[in-house]
Parts: structure tokens; C-alpha cells; sequence
């Protein structure tokens, strides 16, 4: 199996290490494992692509290159250029630091990566790993997505569906501190209030900035949703796609147009 890694924590990230950690284990020994990751962190950009700039490629050895754009960016470069003429059976975005549920799917550039790659077609996970107050000086942070992330993706090559969708499907995988209860299959969860907010500061020679802060609260998604279910210490596994359209609205326009 050849496998692609990509991330949005950049390519010195330690989570980055940690999928190919899990790509090693499903490539086998005759595999080949492709990292093409963001020279720089590119957390929250979501599906963005470098469409009015070019992109700077440089290969740091072999198999694995820094991509001056976003984990969408290196979707795109990596199909076609730097392996157009061996491309994946499999891509791989993540391992994140954090986790990506409920309305955090829609900044992530994470799920932005597994989202491009599932747009050529291609089989495509996103894994994060559930970071707070209770892991954030942990040593072995990624532990639990490096025990478990090869069976948890071996399942899904194995069983699931993925192209039962024009768009094709691709799966999020949330890894959550410590021992998992186990696996569930859970939808994109929804927060009671807005994911961030800004905290105004203002610097030293008076200038004002704002900074993002994200309201988690996970407990007010409801029971199923990745958010509920990660925090509760399930490792979850969503099925998305890229189309946006609210089909149980669309039936009812005709009325209207």
C-alpha cells in the first residue's frame, strides 16, 4: 500500500510522527509511505487553496517534502506533481494536535486535507487527538491515536463506505485522552453557543489586537455526536463529504421558485 500523510500543524509537528507511525503499521513492509506536509502550522484554514500565489516545493529526503500552502495545497501538489506517476491508494491527515468535532470540522485544516483528497477520489482519514488541561504536559500526548489509529483505520479500508456519494465520502477520526471505552460510529456534532470569540489586548505600545479563543463545551452537543462522545472518552469515527446542500430544505424551493 502506498500511503500519503499530509497535516496543518506543519511538517516538524510531533503528531506528524505519530501518522506515520500508523501509516508504517497499515502500509506493511512492502509499502511506501509520502509525507507532503505545510512548511509552516496552517491550523484554521480549512479548505483553503493558494489559488492567486504559487507554491514553494522543497524535498527534505526521500519520500517526504515541505509545501509552502495550506494541507489542501499539498493534496494538490502531491497528486500532481510529486507523485503524480505513483499516486496513493490511501491519505492520511493528522495527526492533529486537538481534537476536530462538531463546528471545529469546518476550520480544520485537517479535515481540509482528508476533504481535497476525497475530492480526486481517493480514500482519505482525518485523526486528531483530543489535547486540553489534562494531557497538555503529557509526554506520550499522542499515545492513544498511535495504539489505536491503525485498527480504527485497517476497519474502515476493510468495511466502509466510500463512494456512495458523488463527492465521495472520507472519515474523521477523534482519538480522546487516555484508554478509550471503545469505538463509535457517531455525526457531526453541534455546540450550544458559538466555537470561538475574540479576547481583546492591547500590546505594550498601545496598539490593539484580538485573539481567538475557542468555547468548547462539548458536553451540549447532543448524545451521538463526535463532540459528546469524544469528550466522554469514546474514539470516534464520522463520515463526511464535501457537499453542503441541506437536502431536507431543497425539496420544498420548488414552491417558491
Amino acid at each position: 500500500m502506498r500511503i500519503l500523510i499530509t497535516n496543518d500543524d506543519g511538517i516538524s509537528a510531533p503528531g506528524l510522527k505519530a501518522a506515520e507511525a500508523i501509516a508504517r503499521e497499515l502500509a506493511g513492509e512492502d509499502g511506501e509511505i509520502w509525507v507532503v506536509a505545510p512548511a509552516f502550522e496552517q491550523s484554521g484554514v480549512s479548505h483553503c487553496i493558494s489559488y492567486i500565489r504559487p507554491m514553494r516545493v522543497e524535498k527534505l529526503s526521500e519520500r517526504r517534502y515541505a509545501v509552502e500552502g495550506s494541507p489542501a495545497d499539498c493534496v494538490l501538489a502531491a497528486l500532481h506533481d510529486i507523485m503524480a506517476d505513483c499516486p496513493p491508494d490511501l491519505v492520511l491527515s493528522g495527526v492533529n494536535k486537538g481534537h476536530n468535532v462538531a463546528e471545529d470540522t469546518l476550520y480544520s485544516g485537517t479535515i481540509g486535507g482528508a476533504m481535497e483528497a476525497a475530492m480526486h477520489g481517493l480514500k482519505s482519514i482525518a485523526m486528531s487527538q483530543n489535547y486540553g488541561k489534562d494531557n497538555r504536559d503529557s509526554a506520550d500526548l499522542f499515545a492513544p491515536a498511535i495504539r489505536h489509529g491503525a485498527a480504527t483505520c485497517r476497519r474502515l479500508l476493510e468495511s466502509a463506505t466510500w463512494q456512495n456519494h458523488t463527492y465521495g465520502v472520507f472519515y474523521n477520526i477523534n482519538f480522546p485522552n487516555g484508554k478509550p471505552l471503545g469505538t463509535m460510529a457517531t455525526r457531526q456534532g453541534h455546540r450550544a453557543r458559538a466555537t470561538f470569540r475574540v479576547e481583546p489586548q492591547t500590546s505594550p505600545n498601545g496598539r490593539n489586537y484580538l485573539w481567538l479563543a475557542h468555547s468548547a463545551q462539548n458536553s451540549s452537543a447532543a448524545a451521538g455526536s463526535d463532540a459528546r462522545e469524544s469528550a466522554q472518552g469514546w474514539i470516534t469515527v464520522t463520515p463526511l463529504h464535501a457537499d453542503l446542500t441541506a437536502e431536507s430544505i431543497l425539496s420544498g424551493m420548488a414552491e417558491l421558485f
